[in-house]
């Protein structure tokens, strides 16, 4: 388990990890050149991304690697040869979705730790268990879940728990939504989902955002969070601009900080802080 709760950061591309290590995060998240699920994000290629893993451990920063999306036979074969330098070079993470990824990786590298996604819609102590039975470090619950359920859950399995806290809210069950697929022929379980749910439909002659969700933003409930024994807590953006990495970072991490410092004091944001972020980034607002 961790000693302290984990900020973790989107980053899309070098820029984005720079401003992630510059405002503070304990870690960050980011895609390769392939299985990553989100395709349209600057990603990195080969030398990028062994020179960010080792950039982020100069200063004490962790990086996790997104190999999320489902992988058919022919793409499979290539895993271990496309992780290999990532695993030599220190990464310390992959973030998986597909059982037969975790298999592979189990294998070809068993002291690597493997973190399953939210797709895995995991929401209970038994699919917890199972996956730690079968080596996992850490997981992501199925984002349907309350609090309470995800507290339940921490308590039962001695796993780590990541939830997201701040940023886009997928509109499906987890992130497994098919609606891109059958609308334009572009998988999010592929990631190059095409967001049909951010378009305006039409009902009674009404044009509405009908599925667009609001963003997350969980920064006055912090210390619940804690409290529940949340490990690491999970900033969406990876297709964001760096300065909106930098900002949601350094806001969360003062925070933190500040109860962590003294979790009998007193605990509120400040208006300003809340307006900082919803200038960064929002949908009408945000909600928890």
């Amino acid at each position: 388990m961790l000693n302290k709760t984990e900020i973790l950061a989107p980053a899309g591309n070098t820029e984005a990890v720079r401003a992630a290590v510059n405002a503070y995060a304990d870690a960050v998240y980011l895609g390769g050149s392939m299985f990553s699920a989100r395709a349209f994000a600057g990603n990195f290629d080969e030398k990028e991304l062994l020179d960010t893993i080792d950039y982020c451990h100069r200063f004490g920063v962790k990086v996790y690697m997104a190999i999320n999306t489902l992988l058919k036979n022919e793409e499979i074969q290539r895993l271990p040869s496309y992780v290999e330098p990532y695993y030599r070079q220190g990464v310390d993470g992959i973030i998986v979705q597909d059982m037969g990824v975790v298999s592979v990786l189990g294998k070809s590298f068993p002291d690597l730790p493997l973190h399953g996604s939210t797709q895995l819609s995991v929401s209970s102590s038994q699919g917890a268990a199972f996956l730690k039975s079968i080596g996992m470090t850490r997981f992501v619950p199925s984002r349907e879940l309350s609090l309470s359920e995800i507290t339940e859950i921490k308590k039962n399995v001695d796993i780590e728990v990541e939830t997201f806290v701040h940023g886009a809210m997928c509109y499906s069950y987890s992130g497994r939504c098919l609606m891109s697929s059958f609308a334009g022929g572009r998988s999010g379980n592929r990631g190059r989902c095409a967001q049909p749910c951010r378009k305006q439909y039409a009902s009674n002659d009404v044009n509405e955002y009908m599925l667009s969700l609001k963003d997350m933003c969980m920064l006055k409930s912090l210390s619940r969070l804690i409290d529940a024994g949340i490990d690491s807590f999970k900033i969406e953006g990876r297709m964001k601009k760096p300065e909106y990495t930098a900002g949601v970072v350094s806001i969360y991490r003062k925070y933190l900080d500040r109860y962590l410092a003294n979790p009998k004091a007193p605990y509120r944001v400040s208006e300003a802080d809340k307006k900082h972020l919803l200038g960064l980034f929002n949908r009408k607002g945000f909600t928890d």
